[in-house]
């Protein structure tokens, strides 16, 4: 990357840096500082984790004044789609975010580029980034610059939501062991039966749902997983 690469991202992003190298650490992916044996602190990591509270925070605050009939459970719920790892990663392309990107030779060859977790973290990153360098007023105004569109359109489509792929993109921010659904318990007669459900994640219980099918059971035990995770 050059510095005339760095200025037409700030052009795309809509924020100018005073202090350019945060940007260029936010670009820096840890396999390239791995590779050129950087200090383990000089990579996008720290910022990430930054950007990411920020972002929390934010649209959290957003969502409360927007809608102030939306009980808490269901703001949870929009929340997690919002910012679910697939989201971000569609807001990185469009930025062509992955094209800025300094990365280790291993992870440029194997597609890290358009790799959904590493442009949802960069995308986190920049956030961080913005805040240090601009304050959380800008940092603030720099996420709902993207984001408002992404909630209005993310509610829209609020109440045909599909809990298991929500509770599924929330869990794979943090492991890749996969979820796993069960029924434990049926009751009623043939024409007016009651499933229950329950959704584990590496033996640990998360939620449990019951349904007029099992199909209806595993979604309410995703919910309930979703709604105890704000706890």
């Amino acid at each position: 990357m050059n510095y005339f690469n760095l200025e037409e991202f700030e052009r795309k992003i809509a924020y100018s840096f005073s202090d350019k190298s945060l940007l260029m650490l936010a670009l820096t992916h840890s396999s390239y500082a791995n590779e050129i044996k950087k200090g383990s602190h000089e990579n996008n990591e720290r910022l990430e984790f930054l950007g990411d509270a920020v972002l929390d925070m934010v649209v959290s605050e957003y969502m409360y004044r927007t809608f102030p009939k939306m009980p808490e459970g269901e703001l949870t719920k929009l929340r997690a789609a919002v910012v679910c790892e697939s989201s971000l990663a569609s807001l990185s392309r469009k930025l062509g975010l992955g094209r800025c990107l300094l990365l280790g030779k291993g992870e440029e060859s194997t597609g890290g580029r358009n790799r959904d977790s590493i442009l949802a973290d960069a995308f986190e990153a920049v956030i961080g980034a913005v805040c240090i360098d601009g304050g959380i007023e800008a940092a603030s105004a720099y996420v709902m610059h993207f984001m408002q569109e992404q909630i209005s359109q993310t509610k829209t489509n609020f109440r045909s939501m599909d809990c298991k792929t929500h509770l599924q993109e929330v869990i794979q921010k943090t492991s890749k062991i996969p979820l796993h659904y069960a029924i434990v318990n049926e009751y009623g007669p043939d024409h007016n039966k009651v499933f229950e459900s329950e959704v584990t994640h590496d033996g640990h219980v998360l939620g449990r749902g019951q349904g007029k099918s099992k199909k209806e059971a595993e979604q309410n035990a995703a919910n309930d997983a979703l709604e105890k995770m704000k706890k």
